[in-house]
């Protein structure tokens, strides 16, 4: 296939999302509207100033960047115009379905009350299905670095909101940012609480960190995850592997932050992955901070790196559709419209 046709086929094939954190999606002209309309300062007065300042080499040189943007998130209005910003871009890259990660924790610390982050959330989430017919859904994450007390407070704080999923899209739960010294048992009484309500689970297993592999044993053993943002250190531990591959558990791959992190290896990364016969889903992650890489791009990013065939890149989207937290109903429609594409370039969609 052509590099015209192929970027072609990206641009058709059918797709969902399961990592992205909204408060990552934030571009550097909202975050310009957002300070003038907050009277909040910049360091930098231009977009592309703004961009030029995205400079980082690991996990936290990457959380300074993204917490110095959340500040300029206080009215509803503004969560409702991030979240509507990032479906419109999505949309239009044939993304059919999203699972998008939020940090309330760092809005309810500002002072912000739960409920103005999800009803800007909401009100987004509504108008783009409207405009676009692009269906979304929330999981409410929790900050390794804060405490186990703030977690639990947390989800107490959104019960109204988690007892009512039809109303406030949120699905599950998840874990993310600095993992050093914050593996997934710190927070396991949230997670079960969690589960007990039918939430579903997914955690970060940022790449290289340290007890990388107690923290993956942890988070599928221990807690039952039942997908696995990043998580390439799985490969390193034959019996990780075994786990994830019995359990069905899915990896949400991200191939931007992987070529800071890793640079030169994602070839070897996504090849032993599917190798190792793994489910992976390629994702954006941050793309605000990321050179705007969204779904067409990372799959470019992914595609050119490890040579997916496009048989391969219809298995990696259909990963996706079958491990989204979806009805049947709502799964079979997506699949519907993948198979259709797939047979428009004849490509035999596997069963």
């Amino acid at each position: 296939m052509s590099a015209v046709s192929m970027q072609e086929f990206l641009e058709k094939l059918p797709k969902a999302e399961l990592h992205v954190h909204l408060e990552g999606t934030l571009e550097a002209d909202l975050k310009i509207r957002l300070a003038e309309r907050n009277n909040h300062s910049l360091k930098s007065s231009t977009a592309e100033d703004i961009r030029q300042g995205y400079v980082y080499h690991d996990l936290p040189s990457f959380l300074a960047l993204y917490y110095e943007g959340v500040e300029l998130l206080q009215t509803e209005q503004d969560f409702h115009d991030l979240c509507y910003a990032y479906l419109a871009k999505v949309a239009q890259q044939n993304v059919l379905y999203t699972e998008m990660f939020f940090d309330p924790q760092l809005h309810i610390r500002r002072g912000l009350d739960f409920g103005t982050v999800i009803r800007g959330f909401n009100a987004a989430q509504e108008e783009a299905e409207r405009d676009f017919g692009i269906r979304s859904s929330l999981i409410m994450c929790f900050i390794r670095e804060m405490s186990a007390e703030s977690a639990e407070d947390t989800f107490t704080q959104a019960l109204p909101y988690l007892e009512q999923p039809d109303r406030s899209r949120i699905i599950g739960v998840g874990l993310d940012s600095d993992e050093k010294g914050n593996p997934p048992a710190k927070f396991a009484k949230t997670f079960a609480r969690a589960k007990a309500m039918g939430l579903h689970l997914t955690m970060h297993c940022d790449l290289d960190q340290e007890n990388t592999h107690e923290h993956i044993r942890q988070a599928l053993q221990d807690l039952g995850s039942e997908r696995l943002d990043h998580g390439l250190n799985v490969l390193e531990k034959p019996d990780l592997i075994a786990m994830a591959r019995d359990r069905g558990v899915t990896f949400t791959l991200c191939p931007s932050p992987n070529d800071v992190i890793r640079p030169g290896r994602s070839r070897q990364d996504i090849r032993d992955m599917l190798a190792a016969g793994l489910k992976i889903t390629i994702n954006s992650d941050d793309p605000g901070y990321m050179q705007s890489v969204y779904m067409t791009e990372s799959l470019a990013k992914a595609q050119s790196a490890a040579d997916l065939t496009p048989e391969e890149l219809v298995q990696i989207s259909r990963n996706a559709f079958e491990a989204a937290w979806i009805s049947d109903a709502e799964r079979e429609t997506y699949l519907a419209a993948l198979e259709g594409f797939a047979q428009t370039y004849r490509i035999a969609v596997p069963v």
